[in-house]
C-alpha cells in the first residue's frame, strides 16, 4: 500500500469513526453544532443513531484496512461507498430541499475533498493488488 493510499484511508476512517462516534454517543450535540435542534423523541434519535453505529463501523474498516492486507479491497470499497454518497445525497438535498445551513454545505466540501482524495489514491491502476484494477 503506497503512502498516498495510507493516508487516504487514515483521513476517511478517522473522519468516518469520529462523526459515527459523536452521532451514536451525543446526538443533541452532534446535531445542534449544525443548529439542529432534537427532540426527546426516542423514534427519532434511534434513526439517527442506528447510521451513526454504520458510519462509525465503516470508518473502523477503513483503519483496520491499512494495517491487514485482507480487509485492504474492503476498507476501499468502505471508503469510497462513504465519501461519495453522502456528497451525493447533500447535493440531491439540495436539488429538492433548498440551500442548508453553512455547518452542512461545509460538511459537503470536507465530504467532497475527501472522496476526491480517495478516488485519486485509489484511481484505476494505482495499486492492482489493491483496486482490483490492472493497468493495460
Amino acid at each position: 500500500m503506497k503512502p498516498v493510499q495510507k493516508f487516504a484511508l487514515s483521513l476517511a476512517g478517522i473522519t468516518s469513526l469520529g462523526i459515527g462516534a459523536f452521532i451514536l454517543a451525543a446526538p443533541f450535540a452532534f446535531y445542534a453544532s449544525y443548529g439542529i435542534t432534537l427532540g426527546p423523541d426516542p423514534s427519532l434519535l434511534s434513526e439517527l443513531r442506528a447510521p451513526g453505529a454504520g458510519l462509525a463501523a465503516f470508518g473502523a474498516v477503513m483503519l483496520a484496512g491499512i494495517v491487514r492486507p485482507a480487509l485492504r479491497q474492503a476498507a476501499v470499497v468502505a471508503a469510497l461507498t462513504v465519501f461519495v454518497a453522502f456528497p451525493s445525497g447533500r447535493v440531491v438535498g439540495l436539488a429538492i430541499d433548498g440551500m442548508p445551513s453553512g455547518g452542512i454545505l461545509g460538511a459537503l466540501v470536507l465530504e467532497l475533498v475527501i472522496a476526491g482524495f480517495c478516488l485519486f489514491a485509489f484511481r484505476r491502476g494505482a495499486d492492482p493488488a489493491l483496486t482490483g484494477f490492472a493497468t493495460r
